[in-house]
């Protein structure tokens, strides 16, 4: 028998634990699916030509090259140009480009650049940025860092930043829930990887389910839900050190944890019975504070904080619905944000503070969306038989999710769409995969 836990929303595996399960997916099954109008925005992506990299090993400056450009192209904002069309060979990074002749092969941003080994071991680049179209160059750096690779994402984020006046998201990395083996026994670990799917590595041996995961704002550790049992439990831990440690030892179940803006606070569902309440726990003290009564009538879940840190947002079915609500960090003024059809959750404000994005349940359909915490301008970026768990990058442009495929062969695979509904993609992971989080840049 398929473990339900696998499958369902965060709220449904609360309601299952209480025994509700049943009559979740009968209602879950009878719904019909649903049509949406996706708003596609007016993107047009800058067509730009990076040619491979001037290097004494000439597989670094293609390698070094190839990341870049994807990054780039991978952003839904450029297009890169065919090779087979440049115009002309470079031998110096400051070598003046023919930006004529680039113009005429269609390029309007031009990249040149030259990558070495350095005699500390660590790889350096530098690198011109050009405007074809103005006949100028617009940008250049010398830059270093040890893996090669992160380097290229730290040079296409200088890059994305120049051509967009949008800070770059390319040098971060995702967590996720790595699921390999059968669909009724599917084994979950966590893992994490580059945004561009390299450099994956396994964080759990899969003894455990687990749920949830999210970065630490300020610091390499991320927390998540643990579930053994019956049981189930908030950890940290530390991303170079692989060591864990449980959340307070509350009678309860702790779920749904996400860290403040500093670093030093979490917030996080506690339930007991059929009922859930969300509490403040400060990591430095040690101390939890209510922010919500629990009321065995009611699920408040799901919190996530303001990027300034002052209010928060979480789902709640206190008027009889699943909806998304706002409130002060102490738990007062709480307002309803959502008010259309269906049922809304796994709420995460934008980095930028202009949007909150969402998961959404209606006639049968997930759909990921976004509204404005003032509870105006909801749009719904894309629909899928299972979406959830939207998590943003740290400019707050592009999102995650994952997305549930049917049938017995079927599972989760992670995709990332631009804000504006364009763009969507699917993410390279190694096997199937849920509930991403993406963390904040590196540098």
């Amino acid at each position: 028998m398929t473990d339900p836990r696998r499958s369902l929303s965060r709220r449904t595996l609360l309601q299952a634990t209480a025994g509700g399960l049943a009559s979740l997916m009968a209602a879950r099954n009878a719904a019909a699916q649903t049509r949406v109008t996706v708003d596609s925005g007016n993107i047009q992506a800058r067509p730009i030509a990076i040619p491979d990299f001037i290097s004494p090993a000439p597989q670094l400056g293609r390698d070094m090259a190839m990341v870049l450009a994807s990054d780039l192209q991978n952003s839904g904002l450029f297009k890169l140009l065919n090779p087979n069309g440049f115009p002309e060979r470079f031998t110096n990074p400051s070598q003046t480009p023919r930006t004529r002749d680039w113009a005429a092969a269609g390029a309007e941003a031009l990249v040149v650049g030259q990558v070495s080994q350095g005699g500390d071991g660590r790889v350096q680049v530098e690198y011109r940025l050009w405007d074809v179209v103005l006949n100028r160059n617009i940008d250049g750096k010398r830059l270093a860092n040890p893996a090669w690779r992160r380097l290229a994402h730290i040079t296409a984020d200088q890059i994305y930043e120049k051509l967009t006046l949008e800070k770059g998201y390319f040098d971060t990395q995702i967590v996720f829930v790595d699921e390999t083996g059968p669909k009724d026994k599917r084994i979950k670990r966590l893992a994490i990887m580059d945004q561009d799917g390299a450099n994956v590595r396994t964080l759990s041996q899969g003894r455990e389910i687990v749920l949830t995961p999210r970065f630490n704002p300020v610091k390499q550790e991320i927390c998540f839900m643990t579930y053994v049992g019956e049981q189930a439990r908030v950890v940290i831990m530390n991303l170079a050190t692989s060591q864990r440690e449980v959340v307070g030892n509350l009678p309860g179940m702790t779920f749904a944890p996400r860290f403040a803006p500093d670093g030093q606070r979490l917030v996080m569902s506690f339930g007991q019975g059929a009922a859930s309440q969300i509490i403040e726990m400060d990591l430095r003290a040690r101390q939890s504070r209510q922010l919500t009564p629990l009321d065995p009538k009611i699920i408040d879940t799901s919190p996530c904080y303001s990027p300034d840190g002052r209010q928060l947002v979480f789902e709640s079915d206190r008027e009889g619905t699943q909806q998304l609500y706002i409130m002060g960090l102490d738990g007062s003024g709480a307002r309803r944000l959502s008010r259309g059809d269906g049922r809304y959750s796994t709420p995460v404000w934008s980095p930028r503070g202009d949007n909150i994005a969402f998961t959404k349940q209606v006639s049968g359909g997930f759909l990921i969306g976004v509204i404005k915490p003032d509870g105006t301008g909801e749009r719904i970026l894309t629909e899928g038989f299972h979406n959830e768990g939207p998590t943003w990058a740290p400019n707050g442009r592009v999102m995650a999710f994952f997305r549930e495929s049917r049938g017995a062969q079927g599972g989760a695979r992670l995709h990332s769409i631009d804000i504006t509904g364009y763009n969507e993609r699917q993410l390279p992971t190694p096997s199937f995969a849920s509930d991403p989080a993406w963390s904040p840049l590196l540098t």
